[in-house]
Protein backbone atom coordinates (compact mmCIF):
# COMPACT_ATOMS: atom_id res chain seq x y z
CA UNK A 1 0.00 0.00 0.00
CA UNK A 2 2.27 2.59 0.58
CA UNK A 3 4.54 1.58 -2.55
CA UNK A 4 1.39 3.13 -4.25
CA UNK A 5 0.41 5.70 -1.69
CA UNK A 6 4.21 7.11 -2.58
CA UNK A 7 3.12 7.51 -6.37
CA UNK A 8 0.20 9.25 -6.84
CA UNK A 9 1.34 11.99 -3.42
CA UNK A 10 4.33 12.21 -5.73
CA UNK A 11 2.13 13.34 -8.93
CA UNK A 12 -0.48 15.72 -6.06
CA UNK A 13 2.15 17.13 -5.26
CA UNK A 14 3.62 18.11 -8.62
CA UNK A 15 0.05 18.84 -10.14
CA UNK A 16 -0.34 21.25 -6.79
CA UNK A 17 2.85 23.05 -7.76
CA UNK A 18 2.43 23.28 -11.41
CA UNK A 19 -1.07 24.92 -10.44
CA UNK A 20 1.18 27.12 -8.17
CA UNK A 21 3.64 28.53 -10.77
CA UNK A 22 0.67 29.04 -13.48
CA UNK A 23 -1.68 31.03 -11.06
CA UNK A 24 0.43 34.45 -11.51
CA UNK A 25 0.19 33.71 -15.21
CA UNK A 26 -3.20 33.30 -15.51
CA UNK A 27 -4.93 35.56 -13.07
CA UNK A 28 -3.78 38.82 -14.91
CA UNK A 29 -5.50 37.02 -18.02
CA UNK A 30 -8.64 35.88 -16.19
CA UNK A 31 -9.09 39.53 -14.70
CA UNK A 32 -8.54 41.10 -17.85
CA UNK A 33 -10.85 39.22 -19.96
CA UNK A 34 -13.83 38.86 -16.96
CA UNK A 35 -13.81 42.95 -16.31
CA UNK A 36 -13.95 43.34 -20.51
CA UNK A 37 -16.68 40.59 -20.63
CA UNK A 38 -18.52 42.64 -17.82
CA UNK A 39 -18.28 45.74 -19.13
CA UNK A 40 -19.25 44.19 -22.82
CA UNK A 41 -22.42 42.78 -21.10
CA UNK A 42 -23.05 45.90 -18.78
CA UNK A 43 -23.16 48.27 -22.22
CA UNK A 44 -25.48 45.69 -24.10
CA UNK A 45 -27.78 46.21 -20.63
CA UNK A 46 -28.07 49.89 -21.14
CA UNK A 47 -26.18 50.03 -17.69
CA UNK A 48 -22.79 51.85 -18.86
CA UNK A 49 -23.97 54.64 -21.38
CA UNK A 50 -22.22 57.01 -23.17
CA UNK A 51 -25.09 59.34 -22.89
CA UNK A 52 -27.57 59.85 -20.34
CA UNK A 53 -28.32 57.92 -17.30
CA UNK A 54 -27.79 54.28 -16.70
CA UNK A 55 -31.45 52.16 -17.45
CA UNK A 56 -31.34 48.43 -17.49
CA UNK A 57 -32.78 47.54 -21.14
CA UNK A 58 -32.81 44.72 -23.06
CA UNK A 59 -33.58 46.19 -26.13
CA UNK A 60 -30.21 45.47 -27.87
CA UNK A 61 -30.73 41.63 -27.85
CA UNK A 62 -34.51 41.61 -28.77
CA UNK A 63 -34.53 44.39 -30.97
CA UNK A 64 -32.03 43.04 -33.10
CA UNK A 65 -32.81 39.55 -32.37
CA UNK A 66 -34.15 38.41 -36.09
CA UNK A 67 -30.77 40.04 -37.53
CA UNK A 68 -28.42 38.65 -35.06
CA UNK A 69 -29.35 35.02 -35.64
CA UNK A 70 -29.02 35.48 -39.30
CA UNK A 71 -25.46 36.97 -38.83
CA UNK A 72 -24.81 33.73 -36.41
CA UNK A 73 -26.20 31.37 -39.34
CA UNK A 74 -23.93 33.16 -41.72
CA UNK A 75 -20.85 32.95 -39.58
CA UNK A 76 -21.70 29.42 -38.70
CA UNK A 77 -21.96 28.60 -42.58
CA UNK A 78 -18.44 30.31 -43.35
CA UNK A 79 -16.59 28.50 -40.43
CA UNK A 80 -18.01 25.00 -41.26
CA UNK A 81 -17.98 25.26 -45.12
CA UNK A 82 -14.18 26.96 -44.65
CA UNK A 83 -13.04 23.99 -42.04
CA UNK A 84 -14.12 21.26 -44.17
CA UNK A 85 -12.27 22.27 -46.80
CA UNK A 86 -9.20 23.47 -45.32
CA UNK A 87 -8.96 20.06 -43.62
CA UNK A 88 -9.69 18.41 -47.22
CA UNK A 89 -6.29 20.02 -48.96
CA UNK A 90 -4.28 20.62 -45.66
CA UNK A 91 -4.52 16.57 -45.25
CA UNK A 92 -3.77 15.96 -49.12
CA UNK A 93 -0.60 18.07 -48.81
CA UNK A 94 0.43 16.68 -45.90
CA UNK A 95 0.11 13.19 -47.52
CA UNK A 96 2.26 14.47 -50.85
CA UNK A 97 4.46 15.80 -48.50
CA UNK A 98 5.21 12.42 -46.32
CA UNK A 99 4.65 10.46 -49.76
CA UNK A 100 7.46 12.49 -51.73
CA UNK A 101 10.63 13.60 -50.01
CA UNK A 102 12.30 15.66 -52.40
CA UNK A 103 8.71 17.97 -54.00
CA UNK A 104 6.95 17.75 -51.01
CA UNK A 105 9.98 20.01 -49.48
CA UNK A 106 8.74 22.46 -52.05
CA UNK A 107 5.01 21.92 -51.38
CA UNK A 108 5.76 22.41 -47.60
CA UNK A 109 7.85 25.49 -48.08
CA UNK A 110 5.24 27.12 -50.32
CA UNK A 111 2.48 26.11 -47.80
CA UNK A 112 4.58 27.30 -44.91
CA UNK A 113 5.09 30.48 -46.69
CA UNK A 114 1.27 31.77 -46.55
CA UNK A 115 1.19 30.92 -42.98
CA UNK A 116 2.51 34.70 -41.99
CA UNK A 117 0.51 36.57 -44.64
CA UNK A 118 -2.13 38.65 -43.16
CA UNK A 119 -5.58 37.49 -43.66
CA UNK A 120 -6.15 40.88 -44.75
CA UNK A 121 -3.36 41.10 -47.82
CA UNK A 122 -4.91 37.29 -48.61
CA UNK A 123 -8.33 38.57 -48.98
CA UNK A 124 -7.02 41.32 -51.24
CA UNK A 125 -5.15 39.11 -53.72
CA UNK A 126 -7.90 36.85 -53.91
CA UNK A 127 -10.18 40.23 -54.84
CA UNK A 128 -8.06 40.44 -57.72
CA UNK A 129 -7.66 37.18 -58.28
CA UNK A 130 -11.60 36.11 -58.45
CA UNK A 131 -13.92 39.21 -58.53
CA UNK A 132 -15.76 39.52 -62.05
CA UNK A 133 -12.76 41.88 -63.84
CA UNK A 134 -10.15 40.13 -61.95
CA UNK A 135 -6.63 38.00 -62.90
CA UNK A 136 -9.00 34.78 -63.81
CA UNK A 137 -11.53 36.35 -65.80
CA UNK A 138 -9.17 38.23 -67.80
CA UNK A 139 -6.95 35.12 -68.62
CA UNK A 140 -9.80 32.42 -69.11
CA UNK A 141 -12.95 34.07 -69.02
CA UNK A 142 -16.15 33.18 -67.45
CA UNK A 143 -19.37 31.74 -68.47
CA UNK A 144 -22.50 33.75 -68.50
CA UNK A 145 -24.62 33.29 -65.58
CA UNK A 146 -21.70 31.99 -63.56
CA UNK A 147 -21.85 33.23 -60.17
CA UNK A 148 -20.13 36.08 -58.22
CA UNK A 149 -17.46 34.83 -55.80
CA UNK A 150 -16.53 38.03 -54.88
CA UNK A 151 -19.75 39.80 -52.74
CA UNK A 152 -22.04 37.07 -54.04
CA UNK A 153 -24.47 35.68 -51.96
CA UNK A 154 -22.44 32.23 -51.27
CA UNK A 155 -19.30 33.88 -49.57
CA UNK A 156 -17.16 31.88 -52.00
CA UNK A 157 -14.59 34.42 -52.10
CA UNK A 158 -14.34 34.19 -48.16
CA UNK A 159 -13.97 30.77 -47.99
CA UNK A 160 -12.21 29.91 -50.76
CA UNK A 161 -9.68 32.82 -48.58
CA UNK A 162 -10.09 30.78 -45.35
CA UNK A 163 -9.22 27.53 -46.91
CA UNK A 164 -6.40 28.43 -48.95
CA UNK A 165 -4.75 30.52 -45.72
CA UNK A 166 -6.03 27.69 -42.86
CA UNK A 167 -5.04 24.80 -45.24
CA UNK A 168 -1.29 25.65 -44.66
CA UNK A 169 -1.55 25.35 -40.81
CA UNK A 170 -3.54 22.14 -40.94
CA UNK A 171 -0.93 20.61 -43.52
CA UNK A 172 1.75 21.93 -40.80
CA UNK A 173 0.04 20.50 -37.72
CA UNK A 174 -0.80 17.14 -39.27
CA UNK A 175 3.34 17.14 -41.01
CA UNK A 176 4.72 17.69 -37.41
CA UNK A 177 2.04 15.35 -35.55
CA UNK A 178 2.73 12.38 -38.17
CA UNK A 179 6.24 12.49 -39.43
CA UNK A 180 8.02 10.16 -37.08
CA UNK A 181 5.43 7.83 -37.36
CA UNK A 182 3.79 7.44 -40.67
CA UNK A 183 6.86 6.77 -42.68
CA UNK A 184 7.84 3.73 -41.07
CA UNK A 185 3.94 1.82 -40.98
CA UNK A 186 3.61 2.84 -44.43
CA UNK A 187 6.97 1.34 -45.37
CA UNK A 188 6.00 -1.84 -43.75
CA UNK A 189 2.94 -2.45 -44.87
CA UNK A 190 3.84 -1.52 -48.60
CA UNK A 191 5.95 -4.41 -48.08
CA UNK A 192 2.94 -6.87 -47.45
CA UNK A 193 1.14 -5.88 -50.40
CA UNK A 194 -0.69 -2.86 -48.95
CA UNK A 195 -1.86 -0.24 -52.07
CA UNK A 196 -1.34 3.24 -51.73
CA UNK A 197 -4.97 4.07 -51.38
CA UNK A 198 -5.03 1.63 -48.61
CA UNK A 199 -2.09 2.46 -46.62
CA UNK A 200 -3.61 6.17 -47.01
CA UNK A 201 -7.18 4.75 -45.50
CA UNK A 202 -6.14 2.42 -42.79
CA UNK A 203 -2.65 4.46 -41.40
CA UNK A 204 -2.43 7.71 -42.45
CA UNK A 205 -5.85 8.72 -41.72
CA UNK A 206 -6.55 6.99 -38.68
CA UNK A 207 -2.95 8.34 -37.06
CA UNK A 208 -3.95 11.70 -38.06
CA UNK A 209 -7.02 12.13 -36.81
CA UNK A 210 -6.39 13.48 -33.27
CA UNK A 211 -4.15 16.46 -35.27
CA UNK A 212 -7.08 16.63 -37.55
CA UNK A 213 -9.83 17.32 -34.71
CA UNK A 214 -7.36 20.14 -32.63
CA UNK A 215 -6.95 21.58 -36.34
CA UNK A 216 -10.49 21.76 -37.04
CA UNK A 217 -11.71 23.59 -33.68
CA UNK A 218 -8.92 26.03 -33.82
CA UNK A 219 -10.06 26.86 -37.72
CA UNK A 220 -13.60 27.22 -36.88
CA UNK A 221 -13.25 29.01 -33.75
CA UNK A 222 -10.89 31.70 -35.73
CA UNK A 223 -13.07 32.14 -38.71
CA UNK A 224 -16.02 32.74 -36.76
CA UNK A 225 -14.68 35.63 -35.44
CA UNK A 226 -12.41 36.53 -38.45
CA UNK A 227 -13.27 39.94 -39.73
CA UNK A 228 -10.80 41.04 -42.57
CA UNK A 229 -11.93 38.54 -45.36
CA UNK A 230 -15.66 38.49 -44.71
CA UNK A 231 -15.71 42.51 -44.75
CA UNK A 232 -13.71 42.98 -48.01
CA UNK A 233 -15.02 39.84 -49.90
CA UNK A 234 -18.47 39.28 -48.98
CA UNK A 235 -21.89 41.24 -49.68
CA UNK A 236 -23.01 43.78 -47.63
CA UNK A 237 -26.26 42.02 -46.28
CA UNK A 238 -26.90 39.47 -44.76
CA UNK A 239 -23.63 40.32 -42.41
CA UNK A 240 -21.55 37.99 -40.60
CA UNK A 241 -21.60 38.54 -36.46
CA UNK A 242 -17.63 39.46 -36.70
CA UNK A 243 -18.57 42.28 -39.51
CA UNK A 244 -22.02 43.58 -37.64
CA UNK A 245 -20.18 43.67 -34.51
CA UNK A 246 -17.26 45.86 -36.23
CA UNK A 247 -19.55 48.02 -37.66
CA UNK A 248 -21.88 49.10 -34.69
CA UNK A 249 -18.98 49.40 -32.80
CA UNK A 250 -17.53 52.23 -35.27
CA UNK A 251 -20.68 53.69 -36.10
CA UNK A 252 -20.96 57.55 -35.94
CA UNK A 253 -24.28 56.87 -33.26
CA UNK A 254 -23.87 56.10 -29.67
CA UNK A 255 -26.91 54.36 -29.42
CA UNK A 256 -25.69 51.42 -31.39
CA UNK A 257 -22.89 50.08 -28.93
CA UNK A 258 -25.08 48.48 -27.38
CA UNK A 259 -26.28 46.18 -29.88
CA UNK A 260 -22.17 46.39 -30.97
CA UNK A 261 -21.50 44.56 -27.43
CA UNK A 262 -24.55 42.54 -28.04
CA UNK A 263 -23.14 40.87 -31.01
CA UNK A 264 -19.50 40.82 -29.49
CA UNK A 265 -20.86 39.04 -26.48
CA UNK A 266 -23.03 36.45 -28.84
CA UNK A 267 -19.46 35.23 -30.90
CA UNK A 268 -17.92 34.60 -27.62
CA UNK A 269 -20.47 33.07 -26.79
CA UNK A 270 -20.39 30.97 -29.99
CA UNK A 271 -16.87 30.28 -29.82
CA UNK A 272 -16.88 29.11 -26.06
CA UNK A 273 -19.50 26.43 -27.27
CA UNK A 274 -17.60 25.23 -30.31
CA UNK A 275 -14.51 24.95 -27.82
CA UNK A 276 -16.67 23.22 -24.99
CA UNK A 277 -18.08 21.00 -27.89
CA UNK A 278 -14.39 20.18 -29.63
CA UNK A 279 -13.36 19.06 -26.43
CA UNK A 280 -15.98 16.68 -25.65
CA UNK A 281 -15.52 15.13 -29.18
CA UNK A 282 -11.73 14.74 -28.42
CA UNK A 283 -12.30 13.32 -25.22
CA UNK A 284 -14.88 10.80 -26.70
CA UNK A 285 -12.40 9.93 -29.38
CA UNK A 286 -9.31 9.10 -27.21
CA UNK A 287 -11.87 6.76 -25.11
CA UNK A 288 -13.34 5.29 -27.97
CA UNK A 289 -9.59 4.59 -28.96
Amino acid sequence: MHHRAAPRAALSAGRARSVLLAIPAVVPVVLVIGVSIAGAAAQSLGLMPFIGAPVLSTQAWAGSAGDLGRSVLVSVYIAVVSTVLSLIVGFLIAVYVLAAPRMGRVVAALSAATIPVPHLIGAGAMGLLLSDSGFLDRVFGMPPGFPSLVGGPWFGAVIVEYAWKESAFVALVLIGSMARSVTGMCDAAATLGATAWQRIVHIVLPLSRPALAVSALIVVVYTFGSYEAAWLLGPTSPEPVSVRAVRLFGSVDLAARPEAMATALVSLAAGVVAILAGLVVLRGSRGLR
